[in-house]
């Protein structure tokens, strides 16, 4: 088991790619505090790894920092620390000339500052353990711009890109590693338009389907495997080559 008795904060793990992050940890022998605002789901696998669920709001700096604390009482140290919190508010979050600006504060609240959290309060833990890694999850829509804008998803999405480079940066001598994964169309409850199109949407993606939540959680696993232990400030596309094709 790749993760044995390593400590995983798998934030946003209340569903979708976080869940299966979460799931495949624990089945490689990680303990897993899942955490997200969502209640507590079913379908957290059994093991061989522990796991704790801690119900919350991620942009809360209070809830954050004792959502750490009681990960490293519970399981004696951390790890790693993944980030796939994010809310995509169709109809909401729109172009920045007519957006709502309490809506935009609150797509970065919960899309970037709960990066900032987590990541602030998880790096002295793993300072204190000998290094970790980290995995951010942005998407390809920092990439581009839109004709349908969500420019407050994309704003936050490409803060988290320059935030992950320069967590890599300031932090590599400490052995810690901080990469970025950028999904484009993956099947997942955040993405619940793609329900009934798939093949539609994936006749235009150059592998002919479209993404699941095990590709992105594949992806995630191998970054902060010790398989990755040279790769740190990298930022890898996991859309079947949809943007290559661009």
């Amino acid at each position: 088991m790749m993760f044995a008795d390593k400590v995983a904060l798998v934030a946003g793990a209340g569903g979708g790619m976080g869940l299966n992050i979460a799931n495949d940890l624990l089945g490689e022998g990680a303990h897993v505090c899942l955490a997200d605002i969502k209640p507590r789901p079913a379908d957290i696998r059994g093991g061989p790894g522990k796991s704790t669920y801690c119900q919350g709001d991620l942009s809360d700096g209070g809830f954050v920092r004792s959502t750490v604390e009681q990960t490293v009482a519970d399981f004696g140290r951390l790890d790693y620390l993944v980030n796939t919190v994010g809310v995509l508010w169709f109809g909401r979050d729109l172009s920045l000339v007519e957006v709502d600006l309490e809506t935009w504060d609150r797509v970065l609240d919960i899309n970037l500052k709960a990066v900032v959290l987590t990541t602030r309060h998880a790096i002295p833990q793993m300072k204190a353990g000998g290094g970790g890694a980290i995995v951010h999850f942005s998407s390809t829509q920092a990439l581009r711009g839109d004709v349908a804008a969500q420019d407050a998803y994309a704003a936050s999405k490409g803060a988290i890109l320059a935030l992950s480079k320069s967590i890599a940066i300031q932090f590599a001598g400490d052995g810690i590693r901080s990469n970025a994964i950028l999904p484009s169309a993956t099947l997942s409850p955040m993405q619940e338009r793609w329900q009934g199109k798939e093949a539609e949407i994936g006749a235009s993606i150059p592998i002919g389907r479209v993404g699941t939540t095990q590709d992105q959680s594949n992806a995630c696993l191998f970054l902060l495997s010790d398989k990755a232990s040279f790769i740190t400030g990298a930022e890898l596309v996991v859309d079947g080559g949809a943007t290559a094709s661009v």
